[in-house]
């Protein structure tokens, strides 16, 4: 009886794990996920380059976006690309950020 409730257990914890990795992403969250690591790709492209920070700044606000939250969401992420001190690739923190983003988003759900 022990054996047969321990397989029981153990189909069912392995049907949670399954169904848990297979959901999807909703479309809007595949295009913010993709969105920010554009924007964080942009960041560490001009962080490389040596554009200061305040000058990466003024560059946002001159960009025309489609969304209202997409400006402070852009300074944020920019921000955080400038405080940390990496120098990987912009191609490299764009697939992190993705990464991380879908990651993120799949936990919640």
């Amino acid at each position: 009886m022990r054996n047969v409730w321990g397989a029981l257990i153990a189909v069912s914890v392995a049907g949670l794990a399954v169904s848990a990795q297979a959901r999807e992403l909703k479309p809007n969250d595949r295009y913010m996920c993709s969105w920010g690591a554009g924007t964080a790709a942009r960041a560490q492209e001009l962080k490389l380059s040596g554009v200061s920070l305040y000058a990466a700044r003024q560059k946002i606000q001159h960009y025309k976006f489609d969304k209202s939250w997409m400006r402070m969401m852009a300074m944020g992420i920019t921000e955080q690309t400038y405080d940390s001190p990496t120098r990987i690739k912009p191609a490299a923190v764009r697939q992190s950020f993705y990464d991380d983003c879908v990651k993120y988003k799949l936990a919640r759900k």
